[in-house]
């Protein structure tokens, strides 16, 4: 889950669970306020009868009846009853719904002197009158229509608050969530396109006041640094690669020189021949260092035309074939492009004639037919390049280092090779923004594809 998601959740619970509490609290003290509002009534209408029928002459039963229909204080249900210290009903204001009632329930009144209670759903009360000449027993009985819809209206509103407050935190939290990490969004997009190629690319710092611009002041500082690094390995690598050629070409050229006076000594011959093979390594070496160098340090100088992929295939065909006339070497289609321009790249002709020698060279190499066949299609976007071979496969274990700076296969160490060429592939590929990827099987052969984007 991402942050902006997660803050959105968390305060979207805070909240809603605040309403929540907040809605309950509100239900719970209406209620409560309501059932005490409706027992005081209903303790004022059994005192009133009470002292209606004991201390007013001249009303008997059926006139308090008659009052307690038509006073503007009815209940729903209401229903008066009154009982004698013998727990006899001395009056009732209605004759067809009564109490349920029993001798227990008076003597408890009695002894409580006032009880509140729900009898199905009435509220009731019980009271002790004590103003007479005995002491009277009073339930009063009645339905708070008016409080219980009241209450349930105020249920409605509160749930419905409830539902777009929550509503309304989700879309308010989901926004300030964005726009409060909107800085890390932009920070994060801009770290996605550093690369190892353009180091020298600085964050927006913002304000440089807050956490998140001291976050990117911090982060342009380590780039500075590892830019720094960068450069002077590119530089050492290169500098040192250069250094290294002239003495290299003098020490070559000392033992050419040699060679000729060692005509009549087989032994000094051999000792020469060994010295010029190790002084090609040397050469080779350096020059393939001094290359990758050059190729990392001027990745965004590089001249780029409107080259055909098969053009530089049979140009690096016939490069090889001049140095190495026993290989075999196979250029066709997958498919016939329908538009000629498919097979159009926009690249560095010569960066990418090395991709396809090295790639080709290999693939003859480590074939004991020295056949490599090289086959060129494409798609609505791509035009990819796939060269095979018959020959000893690649270790899965040895796949995911294949691209490293002079790393070897453990079975190719009788096979001559600096482990640089498929660096300076990958390389190359990288600055045209393609991709190159390898499928193998040991014993079986190996598949390089290289894929670039055709204009």
């Amino acid at each position: 889950m991402k942050i902006k998601d997660r803050i959105a959740l968390q305060f979207t619970l805070m909240v809603a669970v605040i309403l929540l509490l907040f809605s309950a609290a509100i239900y719970s003290l209406s209620a409560r306020y309501r059932q005490e509002e409706f027992y005081d009534r209903l303790k004022s209408k059994a005192q009133t009868t009470c002292r209606l029928l004991v201390n007013v002459k001249g009303i008997d039963k059926d006139l308090l009846k008659i009052i307690d229909k038509n006073t503007l204080t009815e209940m729903l249900d209401e229903k008066v009853l009154i009982f004698n210290s013998k727990d006899e009903l001395v009056y009732s204001s209605v004759d067809d719904k009564l109490i349920t009632y029993h001798s227990e329930l008076l003597n408890e009144v009695r002894a409580n002197k006032e009880m509140e209670f729900f009898q199905e759903d009435s509220e009731t009360i019980g009271l002790l009158y004590q103003e007479g000449d005995e002491p009277l027993v009073v339930l009063a009985s009645a339905f708070d229509k008016f409080g219980r819809s009241k209450l349930d209206n105020l249920l409605q509103i509160l749930a419905w608050g409830l539902i777009g407050g929550i509503g309304l935190t989700i879309a308010l939290g989901i926004y300030f969530a964005s726009n409060s990490l909107k800085p890390i969004s932009l920070i994060n997009e801009q770290v996605s396109q550093i690369t190892a190629h353009n180091l020298a690319q600085k964050l927006d710092e913002g304000n440089r006041k807050d956490e998140i611009a001291q976050l990117a002041i911090n982060f342009n500082t380590v780039l500075d640094r590892l830019n720094k690094a960068f450069e002077q390995q590119k530089s050492f690598v290169s500098h040192a690669s250069h250094e290294l050629r002239t003495p290299l070409a003098a020490l070559k050229s000392e033992i050419q020189l040699g060679q000729r006076f060692t005509k009549n000594n087989p032994e000094l011959e051999e000792v020469f021949a060994n010295l010029f093979s190790d002084t090609e390594r040397l050469i080779s070496i350096t020059n393939n260092l001094l290359f990758l160098a050059r190729s990392i340090e001027n990745m965004g100088n590089m001249k780029s035309t409107s080259v055909r992929i098969e053009d530089i295939a049979f140009l690096a065909k016939e490069e090889i074939l001049s140095s190495f006339p026993n290989y075999n070497i196979l250029i066709d289609y997958i498919s016939i492009p329908e538009n000629e321009n498919d097979t159009i790249i926009d690249g560095n002709e010569e960066l990418l004639k090395r991709v396809l020698l090295n790639l080709i060279d290999n693939a003859c190499k480590y074939s004991s037919n020295h056949t490599a066949r090289v086959l060129i299609g494409t798609n609505e976007t791509d035009c990819f390049v796939k060269i095979t071979d018959e020959g000893i496969g690649i270790s899965p274990d040895d796949l995911p280092y294949l691209f490293d700076p002079f790393y070897r296969s453990s079975h190719t160490s009788e096979v001559p090779g600096f482990g640089i060429g498929l660096s300076i592939c990958q390389r190359i590929i990288d600055l045209h923004h393609g991709t190159i990827k390898v499928t193998s099987e040991l014993g079986k052969g190996s598949e390089f594809q290289v894929s670039l984007k055709h204009v």
